[in-house]
């Protein structure tokens, strides 16, 4: 092993107003140790030296994912488990997600409110 993940950094153009979506919707709190609206970083999870975190970066000019659309691709994208896929998604359509098309056996899309995609995923 050469390391471990330390965060997955997300580009947005407020990460405490997307910080404040995904902690929510994950159940995990907002880490404000260390950080500054100026700085333009927030992360959500353990706290530093606890991982994995989740962590959003400040980017003004970026042009935000429209899946499945290639010419803007989703980047990356994350899968979040949920016992009830109809209570989850009431959940997430609440905080401000959007159902997006495409569904298949044991997920479905939506993206976050700076339209980065995530799949809600269930066992059947």
């Amino acid at each position: 092993m050469i390391g471990q993940l330390r965060s997955v950094v997300i580009d947005c153009p407020d990460p405490r107003a997307l910080a404040g979506f995904y902690s929510e919707l994950l159940g995990l709190p907002v880490d404000d140790s260390g950080a500054d609206d100026d700085d333009g970083w927030t992360v959500v999870g353990g706290g530093l030296g606890q991982h994995p975190r989740l962590a959003f970066q400040r980017a003004t000019n970026l042009r935000e994912p429209r899946w499945p659309d290639p010419d803007r691709p989703q980047q990356f994208h994350l899968d979040v488990t949920v016992e009830d896929i109809d209570a989850a998604e009431a959940q997430a359509l609440k905080l401000g997600a959007t159902r997006l098309p495409g569904q298949g056996e044991g997920f479905r899309v939506y993206a976050d409110p700076a339209g980065h995609p995530f799949c809600l995923c269930w066992d059947d």
